[in-house]
């Protein structure tokens, strides 16, 4: 076989077991050496996720062998931006849910999350989120508008879950509540919501952003950069700016 046949078949290898290791371990061609190195290098990435995928399932493994099916995942995205609303995500995983790249939505680039966004809509057994926007933020301050936010998201889902599972949080609901630090690191049902909600609030900060185009909002999602406040000086506070964050607030005391 050429380097080139050699190459295409070590590209559909998916064990590190095949016998075409076997077959061309001896092969004294340098390119086939390397194929088979780059093989490797690629099997081992793909057991690392595999691995890890696993490991953030190992909550929800707990619940199900107690015959809790239904865990929904919750995360939010937007508490620290000048701008915009806070958005919360639920989302309730099938056991076979096998998607390996599902992870913290900030480990991910944002084309990889908007791939991965589609298939857990697909996939979930049911997911929903909510928009909180920046007038109540500024009623009722950011941390309790987050938890509005969440347990609309909980209350949207179109199927009852039976645990809660959220990220550093709790929700004003009678359902059992498991809170986890850095949840979207530890569970994949919580990775998934924050994926979800993460694409959500993006395309709304990219809308606002053809209203007020000035404050850079596609690019810096409504956080504070420099050319944001640099707009902020010059143009002053939008409707979607939160008047009780600082700078707006400095800014409007001024």
């Amino acid at each position: 076989m050429t380097i080139k046949e050699i190459k295409e078949s070590f590209m559909r290898v998916h064990e590190i077991q095949d016998p075409l290791f076997d077959l061309y371990k001896d092969d004294e061609r340098k390119g086939v050496q390397i194929i088979i190195k780059q093989t490797k290098k690629r099997l081992a990435h793909q057991q690392e996720l595999k691995d890890a995928f696993a490991k953030r399932f190992n909550i929800e493994r707990e619940f199900w062998n107690q015959g809790l099916n239904q865990i929904a995942g919750i995360d939010e995205v937007g508490r620290g931006p000048l701008a915009g609303p806070v958005v919360a995500a639920a989302v309730i995983l099938p056991h076979d849910f096998k998607l390996l790249e599902v992870n913290d939505s900030k480990q991910l680039t944002d084309k990889k999350r908007r791939e991965l966004v589609n298939v857990i809509k697909e996939k979930a057994i049911s997911y929903a989120y909510a928009v909180i926007d920046n007038h109540v933020i500024d009623d009722v301050n950011i941390y309790q508008a987050t938890r509005i936010a969440m347990k609309q998201a909980v209350l949207s889902l179109t199927v009852q879950p039976q645990q809660l599972m959220i990220d550093a949080m709790d929700v004003d609901m009678d359902i059992p509540q498991l809170k986890l630090i850095k949840g979207d690191a530890k569970s994949n049902s919580i990775a998934a919501a924050s994926i979800l909600a993460k694409v959500t609030r993006d395309d709304l900060m990219i809308k606002y952003n053809q209203q007020y185009p000035e404050y850079d909002f596609c690019h810096n999602d409504g956080y504070g950069t420099k050319k944001h406040l640099e707009a902020l000086k010059k143009y002053g506070a939008t409707p979607i700016h939160r008047k009780t964050f600082a700078p707006v607030r400095d800014l409007t005391k001024n």
